[in-house]
């Protein structure tokens, strides 16, 4: 899929997933949506083309390409017998579930080295997502921090008071939602012709790169009309009802437009 429906599903998955975890305000779930969004992103550092790739100009090309030279060795160190003869640069080691884990878990461990780092990558989740949905999701989740320190603050404490404490929230989240965000781009990926192989290094009839994908005539092609016409307003139009207090909205515009048609 190309970047905007993969920052959409982590932004979808983000927000159905957010209350399992015990965040439930909007204050809490924006943050958290946001964040996965962004690392729903992270996987196509393997292309050369890709927003996430090009988004801090010679920085990411660097890291870019040290993906993809890590990526190609991976592969030809570890394809079966009947893996096809490729460069495996692509939609190979960051498109799998162990890479998920592995930068999950790494995203975890922020919290063990202080609030800031911490801090470093939920933004760079958020830097990623605004980058390709657009400012307005730094602005939410600016105005959700604003609204979570304000509310949260207690008689006697500071401001940074609120902030660090916010800061320790994030931190019991972050590698989650790295994770999550991850493993939602394989299963996007999975859904067109290409298929994904996130089940690497399980060796499936000879190949330990076996792109998972769905049968033949539900697959779509990335870019084509199906993504753009199909699944990215479906999932622009969940990515708003699944907020918190989003269907009573819904319902609520739904309502005031059948009453002022009835009118007319």
């Amino acid at each position: 899929m190309m970047g905007r429906s993969h920052a959409l599903s982590g932004w979808c998955a983000g927000l159905v997933v957010a209350p399992m975890i015990g965040l439930h305000s909007v204050a809490e779930v924006v943050p958290f949506a946001a964040a996965t969004a962004g690392y729903a992103l992270v996987p196509d550092l393997d292309h050369p083309g890709a927003r996430a790739s090009r988004l801090l100009g010679p920085l990411t090309r660097i890291v870019s390409t040290a993906v993809r030279a890590f990526s190609g060795v991976l592969y030809n160190a570890t394809k079966g017998p009947r893996d096809e003869e490729g460069t495996g640069k692509h939609r190979h080691a960051t498109h799998t579930l162990a890479a998920a884990i592995a930068l999950g878990m790494l995203a975890a461990t922020a919290g063990d080295r202080g609030k800031w780092a911490v801090l470093a990558v939920a933004v760079a989740g958020f830097v990623l997502a605004a980058d390709v949905l657009g400012d307005w999701l730094l602005v939410a989740v600016l105005g959700a921090a604003a609204w979570s320190v304000s509310g949260t603050a207690l008689p006697g404490t500071t401001a940074a008071d609120a902030v660090q404490a916010g800061l320790s929230e994030i931190g019991g989240w972050i590698g989650l939602s790295v994770a999550l965000g991850m493993f939602v781009h394989c299963l996007g990926d999975s859904l067109t012709r290409s298929g994904c192989p996130w089940l690497w290094p399980l060796p499936i009839r000879g190949e330990t790169w076996f792109e998972i994908r769905l049968p033949r005539l539900l697959r779509f092609r990335t870019g084509g009309w199906v993504e753009h016409l199909l699944i990215a307003p479906l999932l622009l139009a969940a990515g708003v009802v699944l907020l918190p207090g989003g269907l009573g909205i819904v319902e609520h515009l739904f309502t005031a437009t059948s009453v002022w048609l009835a009118e007319r």
